[in-house]
């Protein structure tokens, strides 16, 4: 299952993509490395291409590129955006996160 980004996480990303410095990224790399408060957590960054072997994907214009391993534990997930006066930042609903931090940004498996 591929991974999904709603429209606000393209439009940041899309976004970001248009920073100096970074007008050669192609796409969004997602990644799961061990740590956090509930033993894994997410990065994102922008990436230039695939590597060999990894997932692709595209999502509201946006290509997601996703190590093997990695999509494991995040094939299904959305990627949100979200913006207030006291802070913005990306969301993750993942659906085969058995539980999560309060911050959000790490999961149990």
């Amino acid at each position: 299952m591929p991974i999904q980004l709603s429209p606000e996480a393209a439009r940041k990303v899309k976004e970001l993509m248009q920073q100096p410095g970074q007008q050669d990224a192609r796409g969004l790399r997602v990644k799961v490395v061990g740590g956090g408060c509930s033993g894994l957590s997410y990065q994102i960054q922008l990436d230039r291409a695939p590597q060999d072997h990894d997932h692709v994907w595209e999502s509201e214009g946006v290509e997601v590129y996703c190590d093997p391993k990695s999509a494991l534990f995040v094939d299904g997930t959305r990627i949100g955006y979200h913006q207030t006066m006291m802070e913005s930042g990306f969301t993750f609903e993942n659906p085969k996160a058995k539980g999560t931090c309060g911050c959000g940004t790490s999961f149990t498996a």
